[in-house]
């Protein structure tokens, strides 16, 4: 099956002990040299085990090649502009789910004073001892996590505003043809 924009995208998130952990509800919007693009419009579902709520803004999700990471961009009203979930085998299943291992880590760019930072660290610490996180991937995703956090803070593309904006008027052409 051939991903065409437009067509339903389900994001399937789990633990790295195969506990269900977030799913959304997306729509596939194209790709361009970071990776895949999908879209969630407002009031569409994100849900977890014991939390449901509706998207309360417009998101935009990059699926990058690299399978360690899926940056999510937000439009107002959310506070954080961009957050990008440290993770491991992100993969498609098909043309219209994608899966991936949530690591805990996230880099988060804030629209206020708070800025940059890298967050869940005390759950990263918690979770590498629980889980039995492979040493070689801890330090793979560690580094990762740091050249990601200093790309956000430089807004250096894909986390700029001109790759963001090209996306959002991609979703917005791609649900005026739905």
């Amino acid at each position: 099956m051939e991903r065409i924009a437009g067509m339903p995208v389900r994001m399937l998130w789990q633990k790295w002990n195969g506990t269900p952990h977030w799913e959304h509800d997306c729509i596939y919007l194209g790709s361009d040299q970071w990776g895949h693009w999908v879209g969630q419009e407002i009031g569409w579902r994100s849900e977890r085990p014991g939390a449901s709520m509706p998207a309360r803004s417009r998101t935009l999700s990059l699926i990058p090649p690299s399978a360690d990471h899926v940056p999510t961009f937000n439009a107002r009203p959310l506070d954080y502009a961009v957050y990008v979930d440290i993770a491991w085998d992100v993969r498609w299943d098909g043309a219209d789910v994608v899966r991936g291992i949530d690591m805990d880590l996230d880099v988060i760019r804030a629209r206020d004073e708070r800025g940059t930072w890298i967050d869940d660290e005390d759950e990263w610490a918690d979770h590498r001892v629980r889980y039995g996180y492979p040493e070689d991937i801890v330090r793979e995703l560690e580094e990762r996590t740091s050249v990601i956090a200093a790309d956000v803070r430089a807004g250096r593309a894909p986390y700029d505003e001109a790759t963001v904006e090209f996306w959002n008027q991609r979703l917005d052409e791609v649900l005026a043809q739905r």
